[in-house]
């Protein structure tokens, strides 16, 4: 009892709350979201194009709210900003629970995408304003073990629900998500966030982070790297499902298990894969990443019962944690001081791969079947390894030195 009440001092309050929230979010939203597709094939008269497309346009609303929501959250309270986003992701949920009208679920996941790209970065800022700067590390990988338990939870639960009603899922998620944002709302209030917000981040505009682009020509490399990569990540929440529904048999619960899978790994690889990944450079850690990308997308493609779609997940999931971490790691060296929030900001165009990815998964996968597909975006995830060593000789060219060198002269 001593060392959980020393570990539940260690941080403030508002740092267990949203790590806790954390947990039920994710867990809500992937009781749902990564059935979508089978949501909308199923009880639409959508083709999958169409239905890609829809669930591609929540990305793509994000790619512009990750620009402006710091600048909104300087302007108007980060505490308006996160409840504003959890009470209209709220009514989303009812939303797609109700609604059969194409546009408007076009819409609605349109909105769902700014409200994850206004929540998320306005609660990870929150949670280093009131933590020392050097326990942010470890708060901010706490919150990403949450974020994979809650995904572990949630798909199974999803499918559970949704042999009841396929419109469950969405209504229960709704319901967790309104339970949170007024618990947590109770929670700020309680704690004086008006007086923490005091400390605020940098402000990323649209001018700013278009600027990254413009005259970084190393950055312009990674961005296609990172889009080609999100190609082949977004077909795990989208084109995957229907997939696995039209290969083998009860493939809706069979997803749900990948899912839970997915994130399993994550919980249990991370600090492995991490550790290795410490001793090489960025550049080493993607490229061994998107070759586990590719064997995993191989592995989909070819698979034929559930324990081959497994390994091919568990090979894809080592991919996210290697190309994630090093992608992070990437960014934070090549970026000047002062301009780290401008190009993490301009990151947030890699989403476009997340808005292309469904809508062509789904239009190969109607057109050539999940073969095709897997194999193409494996070919993608290659491609992508291209670029970033493109990126890797123009920083070297004009910074003469390499990113890896840069991180030896700041130790």
């Amino acid at each position: 009892m001593s060392w959980i009440k020393s570990r539940m001092q260690e941080y403030h309050p508002i740092v267990w709350s949203l790590v806790v929230g954390t947990v039920f979010v994710r867990a809500a939203s992937s009781m749902s979201m990564p059935f979508l597709f089978l949501y909308l094939s199923n009880q639409t008269d959508m083709d999958l194009a169409m239905i890609g497309l829809t669930i591609g346009a929540g990305p793509l609303a994000g790619t512009i709210g990750g620009f402006i929501a710091g600048t909104l959250s300087d302007r108007i309270g980060r505490r308006r900003v996160m409840l504003g986003a959890l009470y209209v992701w709220t009514l989303v949920f009812v939303g797609f629970a109700l609604s059969k009208n194409p546009l408007i679920l076009l819409l609605l996941n349109m909105a769902g995408g700014l409200c994850r790209s206004f929540y998320e970065p306005v609660s990870q800022a929150l949670m280093a304003d009131v933590t020392p700067p050097e326990k942010r590390f470890r708060v901010f990988g706490l919150r990403y073990t949450a974020i994979n338990v809650g995904v572990a939870v949630g798909p199974i639960a999803g499918a559970v629900l949704a042999k009841t009603s396929v419109a469950l899922p969405f209504l229960i998620t709704a319901l967790i998500y309104l339970v949170y944002v007024i618990s947590l709302q109770g929670l700020l209030n309680k704690f004086g966030i008006k007086q923490i917000e005091g400390q605020k981040k940098e402000t990323v505009t649209f001018g700013r982070a278009f600027s990254v682009i413009v005259y970084d020509k190393a950055f312009r490399y990674y961005m296609v790297a990172g889009v080609l990569g999100a190609i082949g990540y977004s077909q795990m929440s989208s084109t995957l499902a229907k997939f696995t529904e039209m290969t083998v048999a009860s493939g809706a619960e069979l997803f749900a298990i990948l899912m839970s899978v997915n994130a399993v790994v994550v919980v249990l690889m991370q600090m492995p894969l991490t550790r290795w990944a410490e001793k090489k450079t960025p550049l080493t850690a993607i490229v061994v990443g998107n070759v586990m990308y590719a064997l995993g997308d191989v592995g989909f493609a070819y698979a034929n019962s559930w324990i081959v779609f497994i390994i091919g997940m568990v090979l894809f999931t080592f991919g996210e944690i290697l190309t994630f971490t090093a992608g992070d790691v990437l960014i934070d060296r090549m970026a000047p001081e002062g301009m780290r929030g401008s190009y993490y900001g301009a990151k947030s165009f890699s989403n476009l791969g997340q808005f292309i990815g469904p809508w062509m998964g789904g239009l190969l996968l109607g057109l050539y079947g999940g073969t095709t597909l897997f194999l193409t975006v494996a070919a993608f995830s290659m491609v992508s390894s291209a670029f970033q060593w493109a990126g890797q000789r123009v920083y070297f060219a004009t910074h003469g030195k390499s990113l890896n060198q840069s991180r030896a002269e700041s130790l």
